[in-house]
This record gives structure tokens, C-alpha cells and sequence, in this order.
């Protein structure tokens, strides 16, 4: 599959401005025959990356160690799938009642703990060699899609044969890494890059009318081009000028026609199909690219978007530094769970499975041993991925890590296995060569495919019962996130038949003060709709304060507003002073401590002391009070240990403070709320 050289400067210029920055394929190249590596060769038509960027823990996936010690092993316990002795986590119920349709690699492995080079040994086949990983460069090596991009391009979307959605990946700030585009293959082999949001009922994305791009535009830069082309002819004429030629003519019709502008019309699905891959962004976009793919897109990546709020915090996606159990059973695994087994099991009822490669895997995993807060750390030396659809043999599992998920025990398995696979059933010569600019011959991978994963029929005839429950890990609610800058709309947050932990308002009370709330809801908003009423008055036990107060559910840096609606009522003027002598009000932001979150185990990050005021409910409205503070610090979501708790607290000023009985006031909160908006990235910053 050596390239030749033919025009090569020119055509690197022409293919920078190609219709809407799509990429053209090398189409002087000829593929292999199946008669030379059998009949899986070619077999995906389609190929749907979906990359989890941040690393996944294999232990919470597709690995779980249940005999591990409990800091190994961690919050979770396996389930069955519904192949006999293949065990996944059981915040995984609904991919593991497919698993007979999944071939699940447990001892993928790079080496290497860094986001940025080992994502790029995942994205490209070939461990990272250039200056800094952490942004894209020419000396980069190719992108896998583009590869595919070049050597088969699409026949029916020859113009969007390789597709990033929702975006690039994208760390810190605007660190961009490397192993996402063409590379030294060069810039017009990088795939077609779509940024946008499709759960967004104003779904827009670059490169399209009317979702962007106006058609006078379009044809604007197709004036352009012809330009470009005809004094390429008159330089030098060739076939190869014309068949490229011939490709552009069948992508610039394709995009006036409607065609693949129709494909990102997600709205057109019926509601259930939405609802069933979930109403989130990653869920919306697997779903894209299923619409993709069937319109005739050759290749899909879709990267793991980050949440409402998480712009550019230090923990983000799936780097789960902190928190690693709250992530997973609250935002992470629904998502992944939900989205992933919609996609599989809709390409199966569409026929589609058969013909289309479905991928699934991190940049790395996570550290064996949970860290003091509660996280797992960046972990190279093995992770997992899985494999569905297009010759897949499914109902199976690769290789194996050790008894801690720390090693790989058997079949130790590069990226560059992986990569040759893909190519292999995309029916690109994985031994096959490609010239960079400079003329250098270069192999498009180093590894034979992983032929023990492709077959005609599944690994095993063997089906069973699968013991997950769906119950367990619900349907993501966005809800449950205090995450977003508006609420309206949105419903409160129901416990879970199997709490891990108690997941609404949690009141201390004390003998000296006695909080209570009518009727005690879980909330996710963090909002009241009856009143919380704390009482003070002389008892026999003394106690320093009451609160009540609840957990932010995955905290995002960003800035907060938690505020008050409060009457004061007491029976006297005296009753009134006596309380502001000896008692202070406070809305506060607090760290747990432990793990267990229980809120007298905390430390007070900031406060707000107020004075309430003491009127008549029934002729004066309420007092509001409010408390905003930012978050921002560079450690992110580390900043915030085992979590963050908000609330109101009563506190006796010393340990004389006392009241009367007929001094005993209360205080009324009609309404407790937290406004949140997140932090924004600065595109200002270069790195």
C-alpha cells in the first residue's frame, strides 16, 4: 500500500479547501482482496469509536475484582451477565444482558499514566515520539480515522468518511492533545470535525445549513477550488488529479442535496429512540452517529463530552481523582450504560450490527488502590475495551489482568493490536505503508490484528439469565445535578431503592436546637417546597448547633449561590434579642471528612452569618438572604476531598448561651436554593 508521491504539495493545498473542510481520499490506492486475509477482511462498513475519555476504571467496568481487599475492590459488586462466568460491575446491568454480543479485552496496556501520550498510542497505533503531547502537531502520527479516511473512503459519503463528534478531546483549559488529526499524513486527512450539542432542542453544528454554513458559502468555496484544480491541470494532468476531482463533484452534490444535513437532523427520531439512548449529550451523540453511519458516513468517533458546568476543571469526564464511586453510580456509568446498550442493541435490530464495528475504551485505566479521596488515579499499565458487531466474535473475553487489576496476567495487548484490528475489518492492509512528506515509506501499524476476536459465529453457544439490575443504576436525571443555572421545570430527586448513601436533606439535630422538616423530601435541586423549622429553647442536653444540610452531588468548580427564604417568629421583643445574644445564623459551604459522608463529620470551606429578622409572617415578606462563592482554584474538583455539602446552621456564640422557655423562638425557611454556573474555558490561554 505505498503511497506514491504524485502531487503531493499540491494536493495538501487543494485538500485544505475542500467543501465545508472535508478531507478527500488517497484514491489512487488499491485494497487488499479477502483472498489474501480471509473473509473478515472488510467486513465493517462502518466503524463507531467511542472514546471515554479521562480513563475509565476497569475494576467499575468491565474488570471488577469482587475477592480484592475493599480499597482495591471498591463500592460495587459484580453482576452476571448473560454469558455464564463473564462478570461485569453492577452499575453495567444493561450491558451486561448483552454481553453475548461483546468481545471484552482485560489487559489492554500502554505503560504510560499521561493523558495526553497515551490517549495518543490509543488514537494513532504508535506510542508517542514527538516534543509534547499535550498539543497537536505535524509530527504527529496519524489519526486512525484518517487512515480510514484515506484508504476507504466512504461510497456513498466520500466527503465524510471520518467523523469527530461532539468535539476534540480536550483537557485543561485549551490543551488539545495529540493524535487527532492527519498528522504527518497531512492536515487534509484529518477528519471532519463537528462541535455541537445534539440533546440541545436548538441543536446546531458547524458545516451544515441550516445548521451553520449557508449553501451560497458552500458553493462560494467551491468556486474556489475549481479555480485550484484547473491550475493544478495546467500544471501537471493526471488520473489521479481526475478520479480526485470526480470525488469532490459526488461530495459537493451530496452536501447541496440535502442529503447528509438530513443525517444531523437527529430531531427526526421518534421520541422513544431518543429517550432510549438517553436525553444527555454522549447519549444524543452515539445516537448521531448511528444516524451517520446508516446515511453512508464511513467512520464515527464520538469523544466523551464534558457535563454542564465542567469546562475546564482538573477532574473531569472520567478522571476520576476524586470521588471515583459518587462519579460512576451518579453520572458516569447511567450515562455510558444506557447510551452503549441503546447502540448496540439498535445497529442489531436495524440489521446494521453485522457491518458495523462498534469500539469502546479509554486513553488508560485507574490505580488499583482507592486514594484518600475516594478516587482512583491514572493507571497505563492496564485498563479494558470492548468490541461488538462486523465479524466480532461476541460472548468472549481476552486476556487477563491480575488478582488486583493492577498487570496484565495473559495476552498482554499494545494499541497497536487494536488499531491493526480495526483496520483489518475496515479493510485497510494493516501491513500496509503510507509516504509522509518527506518521502519516507512508514507502516501504518507494528502489530497483526487480534485474529482470536473475529470469527463467523459467536465464541460461545452458552446463554444465561443476567443478574444486573436496572433498578440499581437508573436512567441518568440531569436533575440530580446541581449543575445548572436554572431549575425551572425540573422534578425533585427521588431516593434510590438501594441507596449507597442518603442522597437528600440530612438534618443534626440537637437538644438545644430542633430542626424538622414536614414531610422530608430527597431533593437534587436543593430546593424546599415546605418549611424547614428550627427551634431553640432550653433542654437538658447541651449541643453546639443544629444543621441541616445536603450533599452537591459531583461537584464542578465554578460559582455557587445558595440562598434563603426566612421568617423569624418569637413570642416577645425580648424573646427576639435574647436569641440574637446568644445565637448566630450561618449559610454554609462545607468538605466531608469521611467517606461515609455523615455532616458532623466536615469542615466549613466558607460561611455566611446573618441576623434574622424577626417580623410578623402574616403582613411582611419573607427575608432573603444569600451566599455566592466561587470555586476556581486550579485542583478543581479536588478541591472539594470526599465532597461538598451546603446548608444552614444554628450556633449557640459560647457555651453559656442560653434561652428561656417562653423565650424559645423559631425559625422558618421557606425555601433553600443553589444556583450554579460553571467555569468557563479561556480560550485566551495558550499551552
Amino acid at each position: 500500500m505505498a503511497t506514491k508521491r504524485l502531487d503531493r504539495r499540491e494536493l495538501m493545498r487543494v485538500g485544505g479547501l475542500t467543501l465545508g473542510g472535508l478531507g478527500l481520499a488517497d484514491l489512487v490506492k488499491a485494497s487488499p482482496s479477502t483472498e489474501q486475509y480471509g473473509s473478515s477482511f472488510g467486513r465493517a462498513k462502518n466503524v463507531i469509536f467511542l472514546y471515554l475519555c479521562g480513563g475509565p476504571p476497569q475494576h467499575e467496568t468491565f474488570d471488577p475484582k469482587p475477592d480484592a481487599p475493599a480499597e482495591i475492590r471498591g463500592a460495587f459488586k459484580p453482576i452476571q451477565t448473560n454469558i455464564p462466568g463473564m462478570q461485569f460491575c453492577e452499575l453495567l446491568p444493561r450491558t451486561a444482558a448483552m454481553a453475548d454480543k461483546l468481545a471484552v479485552i482485560r489487559s489492554m496496556s500502554t505503560d504510560d499514566n499521561i493523558h495526553s501520550s497515551s490517549g495518543h498510542w490509543v488514537l494513532t497505533g504508535y506510542k508517542y515520539q514527538g516534543p509534547n503531547a499535550r498539543t497537536l502537531q505535524k509530527s504527529d502520527w496519524p489519526f486512525y480515522g484518517s487512515i480510514i479516511k484515506r484508504y476507504k473512503p466512504s461510497e456513498k459519503m466520500p466527503g465524510l468518511s471520518s467523523i469527530v463528534i461532539p468535539d476534540y478531546v480536550r483537557q485543561n483549559e485549551n490543551v488539545t492533545p495529540a493524535g487527532q488529526l492527519g498528522g504527518m499524513m497531512g492536515a487534509q486527512w484529518s477528519p471532519e470535525h463537528f462541535v455541537g450539542d445534539p440533546s440541545r432542542a436548538d441543536y446546531k453544528i458547524e458545516g451544515f445549513e441550516p445548521l451553520g454554513i449557508t449553501l451560497d458559502r458552500l458553493r462560494d468555496r467551491r468556486t474556489l477550488q475549481q479555480k485550484l484544480e484547473d491550475r493544478l491541470r495546467a500544471t501537471d494532468s493526471s488520473k489521479a488529479i481526475e478520479t480526485l476531482s470526480s470525488y469532490q463533484q459526488q461530495a459537493y452534490e451530496l452536501m447541496t442535496s440535502g442529503k447528509a444535513r438530513r443525517a444531523f437532523n437527529i430531531q427526526e427520531e421518534p421520541d422513544h429512540v431518543r429517550d432510549r439512548y438517553g436525553r444527555n449529550r454522549w447519549g444524543q451523540c452515539v445516537l448521531l452517529a448511528r444516524r451517520l453511519v446508516e446515511s453512508g458516513a464511513r467512520l464515527v468517533h464520538v469523544n466523551w463530552p464534558r457535563e454542564p458546568g465542567d469546562n475546564a476543571s482538573d477532574n473531569p469526564l472520567w478522571d476520576t481523582h476524586a470521588q471515583n464511586a459518587d462519579r460512576l453510580e451518579d453520572v458516569l456509568c447511567p450515562i455510558f450504560d444506557v447510551g452503549y446498550s441503546a447502540l448496540i442493541e439498535d445497529l442489531d435490530q436495524r440489521g446494521l450490527l453485522d457491518e458495523t464495528l462498534v469500539v469502546a475504551i479509554g486513553e488508560f485505566g485507574r490505580t488499583p488502590k482507592i486514594n484518600s479521596k475516594g478516587g482512583r488515579d491514572h493507571w497505563g499499565p492496564v485498563f479494558c475495551a470492548t468490541l461488538a458487531g462486523a465479524g466480532i466474535s461476541g460472548g468472549q473475553v481476552y486476556g487477563s489482568s491480575d488478582a488486583h487489576g493492577a498487570y496484565p496476567k495473559t495476552d498482554k495487548v499494545d494499541p497497536g493490536h487494536l488499531t491493526s484490528t480495526i483496520f483489518h475489518l475496515a479493510g485497510v492492509d494493516p501491513l500496509g505503508t503510507f509516504a509522509d512528506p518527506a518521502g519516507r515509506e512508514l507502516a501504518l501499524t507494528e502489530h497483526p490484528p487480534l485474529y482470536t476476536l473475529i470469527g463467523d459465529s459467536p465464541a460461545t453457544s452458552a446463554r444465561t439469565e443476567s443478574t444486573g439490575d436496572v433498578a440499581r443504576v437508573p436512567d441518568f436525571d440531569e436533575s440530580m445535578m446541581i449543575r445548572q443555572s436554572s431549575f425551572e421545570g425540573k422534578e425533585v430527586l427521588l431516593p434510590f431503592d438501594v441507596p449507597s448513601r442518603p442522597k437528600g436533606w440530612r438534618v443534626i439535630n440537637s437538644q438545644r436546637h430542633q430542626a424538622s422538616i414536614g414531610k422530608p423530601k430527597m431533593l437534587g435541586k436543593l430546593m424546599l417546597d415546605q418549611h424547614l423549622v428550627v427551634k431553640t429553647g432550653t433542654y437538658e442536653e447541651d449541643s453546639p448547633s443544629a444543621l441541616v444540610a445536603q450533599e452537591v452531588r459531583s461537584p464542578f468548580p465554578g460559582t455557587y449561590r445558595l440562598y434563603a427564604e426566612v421568617v423569624a417568629e418569637g413570642p416577645t421583643t425580648e424573646s427576639h434579642q435574647a436569641f440574637l445574644d446568644n445565637f448566630s445564623c450561618h449559610l454554609v459551604f462545607f468538605k466531608f471528612t469521611e467517606s461515609a459522608k455523615q455532616i458532623d463529620k466536615r469542615t466549613v470551606m466558607e460561611e455566611l452569618e446573618f441576623t434574622p429578622e424577626f417580623v410578623n409572617p402574616n403582613t411582611n415578606a419573607p427575608q432573603l438572604v444569600e451566599f455566592t462563592r466561587s470555586f476556581l482554584t486550579p485542583r478543581g474538583n479536588y478541591s472539594f476531598g470526599l465532597g461538598l455539602g451546603v446548608g444552614v446552621e444554628i450556633r449557640r456564640k459560647n457555651d453559656d448561651a442560653t434561652l428561656q422557655n417562653n423565650d424559645s423562638v423559631s425559625l422558618h425557611f421557606l425555601s433553600l436554593n443553589l444556583d450554579f454556573i460553571g467555569k468557563e474555558r479561556n480560550e485566551d490561554i495558550v499551552v
